[in-house]
């Protein structure tokens, strides 16, 4: 195309969502229930291990401050999915796409890796018990936790300024839910052929984690199987098994989200995923710290206690 008749692209557009006046409040209520119970639920998580000294140790901590994250990688894709089901124009501005996409994988990457140290932290806990306090100490967790935040938000800085660098120029309609790097490559007006580059990129990081991750549980399942059964064996199990359904859930959707290279799947199933991706896992990860942890639970019913005592003795 001849570059001095090249429209330049200042907003996309998100067709595939439903207009108003058919069935877009019924899918509206219910992602508005779930995104609020993930702020809530992850909230309560986060208020609860910061107010509660038992819970003030490195794995309770690295929850807490994986569902801080949570809380801000919700926000930034489904309040704008809930604007785009209740809007005529379903638009967003290059520049509010592009922060969407840094922020949205800034802080997915930074979950994978607090991930990766939470499954670090039990390997030590499990498998090297008496050097534990000696190894995750409290500078060493705060050290962990502000490297990994700083890394996720430095890892994604160069790829998107090259994305604002690119030409877009034609088509402006974005078939996904929110921005992404695959849809918003493929209108750049010019070689697509760097989305494979792009796919290798998060595969090389996904499957890093995804390793170290799995390599620590098998080797944790391992020593818990040789525990006598008794109380301490089915605690070990039981707080283990917490951190492998989160981890099944963020890198399960994470891999049918990124791991599928050029192979291309039907839009239904490609908005399905992204869903499971950007909402589903986080609207469970309340539900399983909260239900699967009795420590947790008991935090959580005294945040509540002591907030319907405060509002007896206020009234």
């Amino acid at each position: 195309m001849d570059q001095e008749n090249w429209t330049v692209v200042t907003e996309f557009y998100f067709p595939d969502f439903p207009q108003f006046e058919n069935s877009s409040l019924l899918l509206f209520i219910p992602l508005l229930f779930i995104y609020i119970f993930i702020i809530v639920g992850n909230f309560m998580i986060f208020l609860a291990v910061r107010l509660d000294t038992r819970l003030h140790n490195p794995m309770y901590n690295f929850i807490s401050f994986f569902s801080f994250l949570e809380i801000w990688y919700t926000t930034v894709t489904i309040p704008k999915m809930l604007s785009n089901l209740v809007s005529g124009e379903k638009s967003i501005s290059f520049i509010g796409c592009l922060l969407q996409m840094y922020f949205f994988h800034s802080l997915g990457v930074t979950e994978a890796l607090v991930l990766t140290m939470m499954a670090i932290d039990r390997y030590v806990a499990i498998c090297i018990p008496l050097r534990y306090t000696i190894i995750m100490t409290p500078q060493l967790c705060l050290q962990l936790s502000t490297g990994s935040c700083i890394f996720g938000f430095l890892i994604l800085l160069p790829e998107i300024v090259w994305i604002s660098t690119l030409p877009f120029c034609g088509p402006n309609q974005i078939h996904q839910l929110f921005c992404d790097f695959e849809p918003v490559l493929l209108l750049a007006c010019t070689d697509t052929s760097m989305i494979l580059v792009e796919d290798v990129i998060h595969a090389v990081s996904i499957l890093t984690s995804v390793s170290i991750i799995s390599l620590s549980y098998l080797r944790i399942i391992m020593v818990i199987l040789r525990i006598p059964a008794g109380e301490n064996r089915q605690k070990a199990f039981s707080t283990c098994a917490a951190h492998i359904a989160i981890f099944l859930l963020f890198f399960g959707s994470v891999a049918l989200m990124y791991l599928h290279f050029s192979v291309t799947f039907p839009p239904l199933m490609g908005k399905a995923t992204a869903l499971m991706f950007a909402v589903l896992a986080p609207f469970f990860n309340p539900i399983i710290y909260s239900l699967r942890n009795k420590d947790m639970k008991d935090a959580i019913n005294k945040i509540l206690c002591s907030q319907k005592m405060f509002n007896v003795s206020g009234s």
